[in-house]
């Protein structure tokens, strides 16, 4: 089966003067998937999205969005995507009907048009009931909605969202969340870039981590995951029970025990993926070690994160 990209660089560079923003960045983003592109500040995520928008030539490389080129075909590229950066476009003194309306002329969908299809995301966005507000009067959330709202005017497809749900509360994240996995069911592809690891874990098929201007890990959520381990921990009855029961998570994983007499804990890292609980369970019990309770935790996005961007202890680790 042939894979279609919505999006697909090979070896884009960038550079400030003396400061390379990216230094080859590959990426290859499939139709109807959403992207999630995560790096420490400064790492080039949004010089990436200015450069596949269009707003920056890239220095070497190239890049196809939508099936066109970012270069040669930059009015191909603009008809065909939306884009939410990470400041609101919306103009507070207009109301939300108003400022829809404008996106609309702005993008050549006049008249009937234009007021049908600004009614219609008022109302897929939940801002029906303050269309007829000014926009300065909305919460930042709504502001945040009534942008994408207006990214999404001409039907891109591709949805370029650079760091979308900054400085909003959770009630509102989960609105623009709920909102993006409604565009990917209709075949909608986007590519994220957020600070946010939650927001990319619950969001992202498939997950870019920029590290000084490349792409260094990609992978699914569960792969990345996946390459720092799940992390075991047995509380013990005593203090007592502590070697007997690091003897058992050696055996098991293969990692060195930590142990913490304070809590009555020790833990390791597992490699395994077939290291189940129950298994845990069974070995403390069959080797006699009291325990009060026990846990197999798998990393969060934010371990493997701040794992794989330790400059200091994990450069080796990144890999393409």
């Amino acid at each position: 089966m042939t894979t279609t990209y919505a999006v697909l660089s090979e070896g884009l560079e960038k550079r400030f003067g003396e400061v390379r923003a990216l230094r080859g960045l590959d990426l290859a983003v499939p139709e109807g998937t959403v992207c999630g592109v995560l790096g420490p500040n400064g790492a080039g995520k949004t010089t990436a999205v200015r450069l596949l928008t269009t707003l920056l030539a890239p220095d070497a490389g190239s890049a196809r969005v939508a099936g066109y080129d970012v270069v040669r075909e930059q009015d191909a590229v603009r008809r065909h995507i939306g884009v939410t950066g990470q400041s609101t476009s919306v103009d507070v003194e207009l109301t939300g009907r108003q400022n829809l309306r404008l996106f609309a002329k702005l993008h050549g969908v006049r008249g009937a048009a234009g007021r049908g299809r600004a009614d219609e995301l008022l109302d897929q966005f939940g801002l029906l009931d303050a269309a007829d507000r000014a926009a300065g009067t909305y919460s930042g959330g709504m502001r945040r909605r009534l942008d994408l709202a207006a990214s999404l005017l001409t039907r891109p497809r591709v949805l370029f969202l650079d760091e979308p749900t900054t400085g909003l509360d959770p009630a509102s994240r989960n609105q623009i969340w709920a909102a993006v996995r409604a565009l990917t069911a209709e075949g909608t592809t986007v590519l994220l870039t957020t600070q946010y690891l939650e927001e990319a874990d619950r969001l992202a098929d498939h997950i870019v981590l920029i590290d000084e201007g490349r792409a260094a890990v990609t992978g699914t959520p569960a792969e990345l995951k996946a390459r720092i381990g799940a992390y075991a921990e047995i509380v013990v009855a005593s203090e007592a029970a502590l070697p007997q029961a690091a003897a058992v998570l050696d055996q098991l994983t293969g990692a060195e025990p930590q142990l913490d007499a304070l809590r009555r804990t020790v833990g390791a890292v597992s490699m395994d993926p077939t290291l189940t609980l129950p298994r845990i369970v069974r070995e403390l019990d069959a080797a006699g070690v009291p325990i009060l309770d026990a846990g197999l935790r798998p990393p969060t996005l934010d371990e493997v994160f701040l794992r794989l961007t330790d400059s200091a202890n994990s450069r080796k680790e990144l890999v393409t």
